[in-house]
């Protein structure tokens, strides 16, 4: 019989978008956040500290005796803290981190909120029903590039969009931890508000849903609505572990569920995640689509009547690497710390789903012509364009490195048929970065540029590359060989070429810093140690210079000055820069 887990992710990557996902305080236990009861019941003891009487061993039953009821969420803290102000420093402190707590890793979204996280950024999620209070499932959404639509309130159901319209919706049945109309006692837990009652309904009649760390103990209206649901169009997985409760089994009987035995819920949706990112790659189309795509772009670049067909085929390729880098493979928080194995396999797999833009660029460059421009540049703008924040700091750079595969692809093609012009302005496209000012391509994207922090180190991390001068451009060199070959067969011209593309890149780099309170710098290339090839491009510079003035094709593309006398000086500085480089690396 086949596992239940591998017929869920079966169903997942079947049915795109079809499941919602219902979480409750088993998934984030393993972060070390309380329950609502729990805090409740600190709540109180911090009550009786303060009206100097002891309450334990059981601080429910002290409150009970004091005030004649029992410990309500709401009651208790308002006798302790009597502004919003004040309630809010005082709630933080269950839920958001101590630096402590951020270095043991507590109170971090967990593998599960990951996975989920993880699935609904490739679009197999697009639902998720929480009793929790914690921002954890919010967090990791966001590390991943999406922003959810949060429902916590009648209010914000009343106002949001239908679900179909949404990328992601967490719908929080019980609230939000700075909101202290969360609800936590039985008498709050028996009805929800009609607002909640009818998303609810429609969610559990539109959607398949995945159940994971809800106990169905002490949440009544919950209850209610999963029995109310009428259809069962799509399957029911609950996931236990152990016996489940005599709750979830008159749940799991109405629901015709299928019952997943689990260790946790780390290991279940990391399990889940997996083999539905192993059937998602199983699915792909078979490589000769690449052999399509090439001939597409062949068709479309002949007349300027297929340029919104163009447009369209670039645009659809470009956003599914977008989509595919993503995944928890290249997650820059909480995955494997950047070693020689890690780190090369990230480099592989950016490759990999690059394949074929890359095998598409060098002919897009070949063949550019000036209407092409925009879509040239805006495909190196979105490539470059990354999501910041933590993690760690090889990984997040490494997030650009498709945008350098594809501004060499594009750029060889570009160099072998001449256009000078057009790699002036792809150099000179400006690219997007989060919260910091947008800046030019070439100052950000030669593999020297790429890393702001550490860039030795991590080259040096490279499998084989550890002895390289030049380990990034040497992998370059060695990866685009393939999808260039057809346009330039032959080994060594290639090789030429490619030191070409390096050195007008550095020489563009520098024009556009332009650090005149430092001595020159550009980024190095592999023209550092292959003399021959870096005297040849120079002296081809310099005698179209000097022969053409300024109708050169160098001086005309923009690319290092906008005169053959500020070209010559910027070539005579490169001249001096490079021979120093050259005899660092001997």
């Amino acid at each position: 019989m086949i596992d239940p887990i591998q017929s869920l992710a079966f169903s997942i990557q079947a049915n795109r978008g079809v499941y919602a996902v219902l979480l409750g305080s088993g998934v984030s236990r393993a972060a070390k956040i309380p329950t609502g009861w729990e805090i409740t019941l600190d709540l109180v003891r911090k009550l009786a500290e303060v009206s100097g009487e002891p309450c334990d061993p059981s601080p429910e039953q002290w409150y009970r005796e004091k005030f004649g009821r029992d410990p309500d969420y709401s009651a208790v803290l308002d006798a302790i803290a009597k502004t919003p102000a004040e309630r809010q420093q005082l709630l933080r402190g269950y839920w958001e981190t101590t630096e402590q707590e951020r270095e043991e890793g507590a109170k971090q979204p967990t593998i599960a909120h990951r996975a989920v996280a993880s699935l609904a950024v490739q679009g197999f999620v697009k639902v998720i029903i929480t009793t929790n209070f914690d921002r954890l499932m919010e967090t990791a959404l966001v590390d991943v590039g999406i922003a959810p639509t949060i429902l916590s309130t009648p209010d914000q159901v009343h106002g949001a969009l239908p679900l179909i319209h949404t990328r992601c919706c967490i719908f929080k049945v019980h609230g939000d931890y700075l909101d202290t109309r969360i609800r936590n006692t039985p008498q709050e837990l028996s009805t929800y508000p009609a607002e909640f009652d009818t998303l609810l309904d429609r969610i559990f009649d539109e959607f398949g849903l995945i159940v994971c760390g809800w106990s169905a103990d002490w949440d009544e209206a919950l209850r209610n609505a999963l029995l109310r649901a009428p259809s069962r169009r799509f399957a029911t997985y609950w996931a236990v572990r152990g016996e489940p409760s005599q709750a979830i089994q008159q749940l799991i009987a109405h629901r015709g569920a299928q019952v997943v035995p689990i260790r946790d819920a780390d290991s279940f949706f990391q399990s889940v995640q997996q083999q539905v990112q192993s059937l998602e790659e199983f699915s792909r189309p078979h490589p000769l689509s690449t052999e399509a795509a090439v001939a597409s772009l062949k068709r479309y670049l002949t007349e300027p009547r297929f340029r919104i067909q163009l447009a369209d085929l670039v645009g659809d390729e470009v956003e599914r690497i977008v989509e595919g880098t993503l995944g928890e493979k290249f997650a820059v928080q909480g995955g494997p710390a950047p070693d020689n194995a890690s780190a090369t396999s990230r480099v592989r797999a950016y490759e990999a789903a690059c394949k074929t833009l890359l095998a598409m660029a060098p002919i897009g460059g070949f063949w550019v012509e000036e209407q092409h421009y925009y879509i040239w540049q805006s495909t190196l703008d979105r490539l470059s364009s990354v999501k910041s924040g933590g993690g760690s700091t090889l990984w997040l750079e490494l997030q650009r490195y498709p945008a350098t595969l594809f501004l060499y692809a594009l750029g060889l093609g570009a160099i072998e048929a001449g256009h000078l012009r057009f790699l002036g302005r792809l150099f000179a496209t400006h690219v997007h970065r989060e919260n910091r000012e947008d800046i030019p391509a070439v100052q950000l994207l030669p593999p020297f540029c790429l890393f702001e922090y550490g860039r030795e180190q991590a080259f040096r991390l490279l499998e084989g590359m550890d002895r390289r001068y030049a380990p990034l451009n040497d992998r370059l060199h060695e990866t685009l060989r393939e999808p260039v070959k057809r346009l330039i067969p032959n080994d060594s011209r290639y090789t030429l070429v490619f030191d070409k593309l390096e050195i007008l890149m550095a020489l563009g780099y520098a024009d556009h810093a332009k650090r005149t309170k430092d001595r020159y710098w550009a980024p190095p290339g592999a023209y550092g140690y292959r003399r021959e090839n870096r005297t040849r491009v120079m002296q081809e510079i310099q005698d179209s210079i000097s022969s053409m003035g300024d109708q050169s094709p160098f001086v005309r593309s923009g690319i290092f000055g906008d005169s053959a006398e500020a070209c010559a000086q910027a070539i005579s500085a490169f001249g001096e820069f490079v021979e120093e480089l050259s005899r660092a690396w001997r």
